[in-house]
């Protein structure tokens, strides 16, 4: 029996809203009540949240920064470039590499990477060395030539 933790996003920011705390579902998906800066409560979607993509009640427009939310974050299309540049390793990683862990039931090392909300696999290797070089070709592909593009094309940030 597969058990899956549920998420608790509960007192954090995500742009101008603070999540206040669970809401009743809409449809099948997840809600949460949140406060945004201005006063007004919103319920929006976990996926809309953690994406980048609902930011505010919707009192502010598409390509506002929040001011008094998380400073120095830029997010493009769901994606915070800051996060990328800093490839960071989540506390709860194994390996000590994103996007590379362990299969125990099938006894390989798996490699995915996420990108403007999207998970993709990158295949399962028996040896660690090849997830690691499947991993990296990947964030070549997407993380960096994403923040080249980002570097080079001076784009504003979105949401």
């Amino acid at each position: 029996m597969h058990s899956t933790k549920k998420l608790d996003l509960t007192g954090q920011r995500y742009g101008y809203l603070t999540v206040l705390g669970p809401a009743e579902n809409i449809g099948t998906r997840t809600a949460w009540r949140c406060q945004c800066d201005c006063g007004k409560e919103a319920v929006v979607r976990t996926n809309r949240l953690r994406s980048g993509h609902t930011s505010s009640c919707g009192c502010k427009g598409p390509g506002s920064v929040p001011n008094g939310g998380l400073p120095g974050l830029t997010y493009i299309d769901g994606t915070c470039v800051e996060m990328l540049r800093a490839k960071t390793v989540r506390s709860n990683n194994t390996s000590g590499v994103p996007g590379v862990d362990w299969l125990p039931r099938k006894q390989r090392w798996r490699a995915s990477i996420c990108f403007k909300g999207k998970r993709y696999y990158l295949g399962s290797y028996q040896i660690f060395e090849d997830a690691v070089k499947a991993r990296k070709q990947g964030e070549a592909v997407l993380h960096d030539e994403f923040l080249h593009e980002f570097s080079a094309g001076g784009q504003t940030a979105e949401r």
